[in-house]
């Protein structure tokens, strides 16, 4: 008798398994080098079923050479194409091939193999998938937790650790006294890919060459092999706290928020804050409000209920998962992590479909989890993507802002013309405006409206995005170095080279009319000389508008540029690896990063050697300053 297995029985083990039961005792088993070289190159790639396959080829190996049975090697390896459609079932055919030249029973346990052997006249033996029950209380991992125990961390080598404690105060702490062998390593990882798909308490999230991610019951794992990895990792997490949104401050006011129509809500904060916990509370709390309720997750890993069915990627793309649950049409979607531009697209696109969205954010602040949306959305639409800003820190609800649009003159600004569609972020609780966005001379800005925001001096967010603006206005003008000095919200003093007044002016005052009402501030225009603190460094801009050191306002070292035939060498004392100023005859020119060696290239034939080398012939001094 001869028998032809497929790849997919060498995997499953049943090869060996159905000789130890005497179904084909004595016969010859002709194995093709087709098996060989598909699980030669799942091995190669880390894929677990690779080493499976390889090590049921030993088990036959090993009763051949008990005399229990005979066994070859056929066929020839695939070639590169081959291997490159063996999704389409290359490789497949040519297995069948070569039971067909034989007239071999057939052996697999593919279905579809099977069916389509059976069509084409083979002689075909199908043997069911082996289903094996696991010990679910049996992972080794599960040894290492207790109750405090949010995530155990292992690794070929070192000792285990894990992250224990309350939320918001987790130590990551050894939780035994030696490193793990590879070998134990190895048989962990196993145990835990076989409880995935063998078990109907997990499955496999993640599935690439030497990447692994794993739910299975409350634990997420992720199994990192080389080369992904330097050697084998085990990560595994689970949530150590459930709540319910009547836990949290302001519930009264979210629940009513929440209940009153679809919303778009983000949940932020640090990693481990407790993002995902409250959002698994508001999951529970709307979904028992006869809400219909979905998540969108990457991995799965929420704690909802069976009434709120959990959507990973479909096709790769997170865009393809919401197209499909635009025709379920859920009331609310939770989405569970936005982090890239393309999920904050999917996001504001559902929510502008009419979907309720609570999208889990990282943040270190509650506004960020707000600013990460400009750009990424047009800036009139993000109150109607997003209202509502929820900011989670150890656990509690620490801020809730309510994101609204509103037309009016922007804080800070006076000129009544100068009145657009402002986004006012509210605190949630006291009722306060404390942040505005909006487009400001052709930028979006982001102005906090608290003190506690401020810049140096107690500079206020618009006075320092004003000082900006009028720098960068006088600037397109002037050619010399540029100073603002604000007076007061409606009132700034520009201090220019007394060579640039006319030109900054203009006939008749013309052109600083026109920036002052563009800016809708008004502007004195004054010479350096009429500034008290000119050169003292105090109120300075540098000349690339970023409020650095300017020209002539702080002392630097002098040097003496060296020309080369391709070069310009400035010679640093000190400053080695800091970024510097250049500044000629108390011009700002470049700023620029001193090598180790102590020195600065310029190479010749660029728009900033070219005014280097004017400076230098005109002999102005040249100053490196500290930026």
């Amino acid at each position: 008798m001869n028998v032809v297995p497929d790849t997919s029985v060498v995997i499953d083990g049943r090869v060996s398994a159905t000789i130890d039961d005497g179904q084909f005792e004595g016969a010859m088993i002709s194995v093709p080098e087709a098996v060989v070289a598909e699980l030669e190159a799942q091995a190669n790639d880390g894929i677990e079923s690779g080493w499976d396959g390889l090590e049921e080829l030993q088990r036959l190996a090993d009763l051949a050479d008990e005399g229990t049975i005979d066994l070859e090697y056929i066929g020839e390896r695939p070639n590169a194409i081959e291997r490159g459609h063996a999704s389409e079932g290359e490789i497949d055919a040519l297995i069948r091939d070569l039971a067909e030249d034989l007239e071999a029973t057939f052996l697999t346990s593919d279905i579809v193999q099977a069916e389509v052997a059976q069509a084409k006249g083979l002689d075909v033996e199908h043997i069911a998938p082996e289903i094996r029950e696991v010990d679910v209380g049996t992972l080794a991992v599960e040894n290492y937790f207790d109750d405090q125990t949010m995530s155990v961390h292992l690794r070929t080598d070192a000792v285990p650790k894990a992250k224990r404690g309350e939320l918001g105060e987790m130590r990551y702490e050894p939780i035994a006294d030696e490193p793990l062998e590879e070998s134990t390593m190895d048989e962990y990882a196993r145990e835990v890919t076989d409880a995935a798909k063998e078990s109907s308490d997990g499955f496999l999230e993640l599935s690439q060459p030497g990447m692994k991610i794993v739910q299975f019951r409350d634990y997420r794992i992720a199994v990192g092999r080389p080369p992904f990895s330097d050697g084998i990792e085990i990560t595994a997490v689970r949530p150590i706290a459930q709540t319910d949104i009547d836990d949290y401050d302001n519930a009264d006011e979210l629940k009513d928020r929440l209940l009153e129509h679809q919303r778009g809500v983000l949940i932020s904060g640090a990693p481990g804050a407790g993002k995902s916990t409250f959002a698994q509370a508001v999951a529970r709390y709307i979904s028992d409000h006869d809400f219909s309720v979905k998540t969108m997750e990457k991995p799965r890993d929420l704690q909802v209920g069976p009434e709120i069915t959990q959507y990973t990627e479909l096709g790769g793309e997170m865009a393809n998962t919401a197209d499909a649950l635009l025709m379920v049409r859920p009331d609310y979607t939770i989405y569970d992590e936005v982090r890239k531009t393309d999920d904050f697209e999917v996001f504001a696109d559902m929510r502008l479909a009419g979907v309720g969205m609570i999208g889990v954010v990282h943040a270190t602040r509650a506004i960020d989890a707000l600013q990460r949306l400009v750009g990424r959305v047009e800036l009139g639409m993000i109150p109607q993507v997003v209202d509502t800003v929820v900011y989670i820190e150890a656990g509690e609800v620490h801020t809730v802002y309510d994101v609204k649009t509103t037309v009016k003159v922007p804080a800070g600004l006076t000129e009544e013309d100068l009145a657009r569609p402002v986004i006012q972020i509210t605190n949630f609780d006291t009722g306060e405006p404390e942040y505005e966005i909006y487009t400001f001379n052709r930028q979006v800005v982001t102005v906090p409206l608290t003190d506690e925001e401020g810049g140096p001096g107690n500079e206020s967010g618009v006075d320092r995005i004003a000082k900006q603006e009028i720098e960068r206005e006088i600037r397109s003008i002037a050619q010399g170095y540029v100073d603002v000095e604000l007076k007061s919200q409606d009132k700034a003093i520009v201090y220019v080279e007394e060579n640039d007044i006319s030109s900054v002016i203009g006939k008749g005052g013309g052109r600083i009319t026109d920036v002052e009402n563009r800016l809708g501030i008004n502007i004195d225009v004054r010479t350096h000389d009429e500034n008290p603190n000119y050169g003292a460094g105090a109120g300075s801009a540098s000349a690339n508008g970023s409020g650095g050191s300017g020209g002539g306002q702080t002392a630097g070292q002098m040097v003496t540029p060296e020309v080369t035939s391709r070069h310009i060498v400035i010679p640093v004392d000190g400053n080695h690896g800091e970024t510097v100023e250049v500044q000629a005859g108390g011009d700002y020119l470049f700023t620029a990063t001193v090598s180790r060696g102590g020195e600065i290239q310029v190479s010749r034939g660029s728009a900033i050697a070219e005014e280097l080398e004017q400076s230098i012939d005109r002999k102005e001094p040249v100053t490196v300053v500290p930026s």
